[in-house]
């Protein structure tokens, strides 16, 4: 009721303030984005892509960045234990090893990660805190972007020297003994802007013996180089975390003793990152544009698998050196051309260790996890890709573009351990082997072809339709060809490949700026792990639903962002699989919510004061293949108040789940449970911040 109540009183303000909006001098600005790398107008771009602003960045304050990503339509992150998640981008929620391969983060652009050695987790390896934007292109992206760019790319925008304050600094404090402290500094020196900014966050954890303690540090410099600017970016980042694992029975999430327990207070993640970037652009003519990108990447990863019997501990690490860069040149005949590409080299190991004999399962459980190293091994990525786009402008009111992208990916893989499935030793286990199965050293190659077209008509100066093909791909993971288990030797996977066809409708006016698309996507060659363990190329899914989004400012003081999705994602095979589940053709994939929306309603009732009250649904879906079990969904609403006491001072009060719901950040049903992590409580954190302009 309350909830209603919420979107009555929405409704109400939108009605009055619309009465009066010809007469109000209130104006939306025009949305500008940079989803090739180069900013344009949002209605320039042929496609479904979302953009928060820093002002949303800033007053929304997010402990955990699925709190801002959640308000993009076609978006559902699953929020795990500490700084962890999954991802949903026009998919269901995605997990296992190949999971974070369907989606492609970026940091201005460029992957923050190597093909082939993303991680599930990886979004906590970037500032989305003090972003200066962050751009979600929903589906397969443009040209420049390749492999993982399937169902979605986040991209996370780095501000401009010219865009910080002198000094800036912040401190937090909330439930559960958060803390956090963010500073920005910037100034100029010599022709070039330079600039510094990062936090520093301690959160105690609303479960027991659970927290997570992070830091993370942004250089900047931008100056004139030749005909062109070139931006140097440099990021840092720390991860100290004690992670809680699942709480199981049904609805234990709502159960007070459990929702704060933790069945894994030994459990831990650790784990760093550094990259340096530099971009060059240049405009040598009118029309012509010239890029070139380059970036240095590494990271390491050291975690307790506490959800598996034995709990080894896993230690990996990437070195890895990407470039790229694109033209731009008019041509005549009403064409516009653009060629590009992109080359990576990676160096990527892992080693398992199991520390002590397994304990708790079956005696056969028991039996096939031998303690001592599981797996041990290298590999060498090499990645190229060139595209090549041609644009044709019949007429001011439509475009259309064509764009042919070819990529190939090559895997060097070195086994350091005995091959086949013994333990380290050699030693065979009972029961017809041990668990975990090494490959031969070896060396394996995908290629793939992306093709893309799209065609749009401007049915005025301020409003466009579109429709789209594209194809999107992903490489195996390194840890999906590699870590194998069981009797199998040899993985013979093939890229995954998505097909997507998009209609849309976006428009932008005076007080109202809005999208409207619907899509229908088929996935091939789903890489899942059979009843017999072993990794196969056998899955096929097909993805259909209607994504929108609503920004509207009646007034100068009041505006109303609305948007959501109503999506069907269903099996189009089916299959045993590992574990005990069955998918069969035509279920709702597991872990696929039907509708996904959100509401939020800003004010400004004085010129010292900003608010903000957000409704945020997820509806229930499936938590597993055979579809006999499921989550009921959630509705939670947060607010945000925003207050200036004095000239450069601000304080900010944010309250999340106001309403105290008991819910689940996560949800699934495995090995005959149902398992959960549990949503924080009713949570308050207040922030003072000082700034010098």
């Amino acid at each position: 009721m309350r909830i209603r109540h919420l979107l009555c009183t929405a409704l109400a303000l939108w009605s009055q303030g619309i009465s009066y909006a010809a007469t109000d001098d209130s104006q939306l600005e025009q949305i500008v984005v940079t989803a090739r790398r180069a900013p344009e107008p949002r209605l320039n771009f042929a496609g479904s892509l979302s953009r928060l602003s820093a002002q949303t960045i800033d007053l929304e304050g997010a402990t955990h960045y699925s709190e801002l990503l959640n308000r993009v339509p076609g978006v559902y992150i699953q929020h795990g234990s500490g700084q962890e998640s999954l991802v949903a981008i026009r998919s269901p929620v995605l997990n296992g090893a190949g999971a974070c391969g369907a989606f492609l983060m970026l940091e201005d652009g460029l992957p923050i990660r190597p093909v082939g050695f993303c991680n599930v987790n990886e979004m906590f390896e970037v500032n989305t805190e003090q972003a200066d934007a962050i751009e979600v292109i929903r589906g397969p992206g443009p040209a420049i972007y390749g492999a993982n760019a399937m169902h979605g790319i986040v991209n996370v925008i780095t501000p401009t020297p010219k865009e910080l304050s002198a000094l800036a600094a912040a401190v937090e404090g909330g439930t559960n003994d958060y803390k956090r402290v963010k500073f920005k500094t910037s100034t100029d020196t010599i022709g070039a802007g330079v600039g510094m900014y990062g936090l520093y966050t301690n959160d105690g954890g609303y479960r027991a013996n659970s927290g997570d303690e992070e830091g993370k540090v942004n250089l900047l410099a931008d100056t004139q180089l030749g005909s062109g600017t070139l931006r140097i970016r440099s990021a840092g980042t720390l991860l100290n975390q004690r992670t809680a694992g699942f709480v199981q029975g049904f609805a234990a999430y709502s159960d007070p003793a459990l929702r704060t327990s933790n069945p894994n207070p030994e459990a831990f993640r650790d784990a760093w990152s550094t990259r340096l970037a530099a971009h060059w652009t240049s405009e040598p003519c009118s029309g012509c544009s010239d890029a070139l990108h380059a970036i240095v990447r590494r990271s390491r990863m050291r975690f307790l698998q506490h959800f598996l019997l034995g709990e080894p501990l896993e230690d990996n690490s990437q070195t890895s050196f990407e470039i790229s860069g694109a033209v731009s040149r008019p041509l005549p005949g009403r064409l516009d051309a653009q060629i590009g590409f992109d080359a990576e080299t990676a160096s990527a190991d892992l080693l398992e260790v199991q520390g002590s004999p397994t304990v708790g399962g079956t005696p056969l459980a028991r039996a096939i996890r031998p303690a001592g190293r599981h797996y041990d091994y290298t590999v060498a990525a090499r990645t190229g890709g060139l595209f090549a786009a041609l644009e044709l402008n019949p007429s001011q009111r439509w475009r259309i573009e064509s764009v042919l992208r070819l990529e190939q990916t090559r895997y060097a893989y070195e086994n350091h351990m005995i091959a086949g499935n013994t333990d380290q030793n050699g030693v065979p286990c009972p029961f017809g082997g041990c668990l975990y199965s090494r490959p031969a050293s070896r060396d394996d190659r995908f290629n793939n072809v992306a093709p893309k077209l799209d065609a749009s008509y401007s049915l005025t100066g301020h409003q466009r339709i579109y429709v789209m093909a594209a194809r999107g791909f992903r490489p195996p993971e390194i840890t999906e060809v590699y870590r194998l288990q069981r009797q199998q030797s040899t993985a013979n996977l093939e890229s995954e490949r998505l097909d997507s066809v998009e209609l849309g409708w976006l428009g932008e006016r005076r007080v109202l700026h809005w999208s409207v698309g619907a899509y229908a996507l088929d996935k091939r060659k789903v890489i899942l792990r059979d009843s017999n363990g072993f990794n196969v190329s056998n899955g096929r899914t097909s993805h259909r639903g209607l994504e929108y989004e609503l920004r509207a400012q009646p007034s100068r003081r009041v505006q109303l962002i609305a948007s959501g999705s109503v999506a069907w994602h269903r099996y189009e095979f089916s299959e045993a699989i590992d574990g005990g589940d069955t998918i069969a053709k035509g279920n709702t994939v597991a872990t696929a919510p039907r509708n996904v929306h959100n509401l939020a309603v800003a004010f400004e009732p004085t010129a010292r004061t900003a608010a903000e009250v957000e409704v945020n649904y997820v509806g229930r879906y499936f938590l597993d293949a055979s579809n006999r079990h499921t989550y009921p969904g959630h509705t939670l609403l947060n607010a945000r108040i925003r207050y200036a006491l004095a000239p450069g001072w601000e304080a900010t009060l944010r309250v999340t789940n106001l309403l105290d719901r008991r819910y689940a950040d996560r949800a699934d049903y495995a090995f005959g449970n149902y398992r959960y992590f549990p949503g924080r409580e009713r949570s308050g954190f207040l922030e003072i911040g000082y700034d010098v302009r």
